[in-house]
């Protein structure tokens, strides 16, 4: 293989509301949790076991960050794609810690709303049954004028 892939998808709910913070330079940067579950049922019991993982998420992209900041909220379920990054830094008392943390950054990153999908359409579907009823009447009027002789094949 001539290279290599680093991407991680991710279907869960968030943990915690996003906590956005703001870079000197003006940029801006999305830190929160999302958990994922995963459920079987125990062979020897037969009782159902569930695991629940976490994932730090950071996105570092200004429009994520805005979707995020503006849609996202504990519990909400989201679709990501990112990158698995270890950031290495020093507590207070010098020792070398590691964080690792899914990445999202531009046009390297994806945010789906999953559990807002079906309000939005139910919105967009409200805005785009009016304007097709609004689309159909002027198509009804425009055919009304439309002479065969005018038709060019």
């Amino acid at each position: 293989m001539a290279g290599s892939i680093n991407k991680v998808i991710i279907l869960g709910n968030l943990g915690k509301d996003p906590e956005v913070r703001n870079f000197q330079n003006g940029g801006k940067v999305c830190n929160f949790p999302v958990a994922t579950s995963e459920t079987w049922k125990d062979r020897n019991s037969g009782e159902k076991q569930e695991r629940t993982q976490w994932h730090n998420i950071s996105i570092l992209s200004e429009p994520l960050v805005n979707i995020a900041e503006s849609f996202l909220k504990k519990g909400s379920k989201i679709y990501l794609e990112g990158q698995v990054e270890t950031r290495k830094w020093q507590d207070s008392s010098g020792a070398d810690r590691y964080s690792t943390e899914i990445v999202l950054r531009a046009n390297r990153g994806q945010i789906v709303l999953v559990d807002r999908k079906s309000e939005m359409s139910d919105n967009l579907n409200k805005v785009s049954e009016e304007d097709m009823n609004t689309k159909q009447d002027s198509i009804s009027d425009l055919s009304s004028e439309i002479i065969d002789d005018e038709i060019p094949f």
